[in-house]
Formats: C-alpha cells, sequence, structure tokens
C-alpha cells in the first residue's frame, strides 16, 4: 500500500451510508470507506458494488471497512489485504444502531435471496 498516493488520512468519509444507494434508494450489505477522498460506498456482496465502482472510475485503489469494529484495508492495484493501516480521520464506521444489512427501512423482503442466501 503506497499511503501517500492512496491514502488521505484528514478527509473524513461521505456519509454513514452508501452516497448512491442513499440516492437512488437502495440498500447495503456491508459499507466500505474510500481512504484518499472518503466517498463511502457498498461491498461486494451488496446489490450494486458501489464501493468497486468508485475505486474503478477514481483510480482511488485503497477502501477501509466502514463497519464497526472492524480496521483492515484493501488495495484494489495489488489485490492485498491489510489487517490494520494509518488512522483516517473520525468517524471510523458507521453509526453502532445503523442496521446491518441496511438501511433497514429499504431492506426487500427477499434480501436474503437477492445476496444469494
Amino acid at each position: 500500500m503506497n499511503p501517500e498516493k492512496a491514502i488521505d488520512p484528514t478527509v473524513p468519509p461521505s456519509g454513514t451510508g452508501c452516497a448512491e444507494c442513499d440516492a437512488t434508494g437502495g440498500w447495503w450489505l456491508h459499507l466500505r470507506r474510500c481512504a484518499r477522498c472518503g466517498h463511502i460506498g457498498c461491498c461486494d456482496d451488496s446489490p450494486s458494488k458501489h464501493a468497486t465502482a468508485h475505486a474503478h472510475d477514481t483510480g482511488h485503489p485503497v477502501i477501509r471497512s466502514f463497519e464497526p469494529g472492524e480496521a483492515w484495508f484493501w488495495d484494489y492495484t495489488t489485490s492485498e489485504f491489510y489487517e490494520s493501516g494509518p488512522a483516517l480521520a473520525p468517524p471510523e464506521h458507521h453509526p453502532v444502531d445503523q442496521s446491518t444489512p441496511g438501511p433497514a427501512d429499504r431492506l426487500p423482503d427477499d434480501w436474503r435471496q437477492q445476496l444469494g442466501g
């Protein structure tokens, strides 16, 4: 991981949920945070995979989990997982009382089937 180019620890997260899902009324399984610009997107197990799309569209290669209790990073360029990394501007995760998956009021009745489970 090349933190000088891939990570800006001063940038706060863009919000508490996936920016694109919030804009379109979608839902997510887990959230990821761009370590460069703070964009919050949904994970690859979510229906829309917005975090990966953001990385590909912007060239921002490193994400961090935005889930409570998780501090790992992923580098799309190298496909490397890092158990930890530099501290990022707070908050480090979505609100603890926010549902996972979420948001709860947008989950379809068949959300488990939509995720293949």
